[in-house]
């Protein structure tokens, strides 16, 4: 099994982790056209179940429920 031959310091450890911890983002989300319900992209809206112009999920009702 390979084994390291120096000690690596804490300064290079750090900037190993800040190159990867500064390319993370957060998720994109946008409003969903039918409804304005903030949604995930590329995502049927979780309020309304419409994708790209068309209903793809069903949705219950609240009257329907109640």
């Amino acid at each position: 099994m390979a084994t390291p031959k120096r000690k690596v310091s804490h300064a290079r450890t750090s900037q190993r982790k800040a190159n990867w911890l500064g390319a993370l983002s957060a998720p994109v989300t946008m409003t969903c056209p039918k409804c304005g319900e903030v949604t995930l992209a590329h995502h049927a809206c979780p309020s309304c179940g419409y994708y790209r112009g068309r209903q793809v999920v069903k949705m219950k009702t609240e009257e329907a429920a109640g």
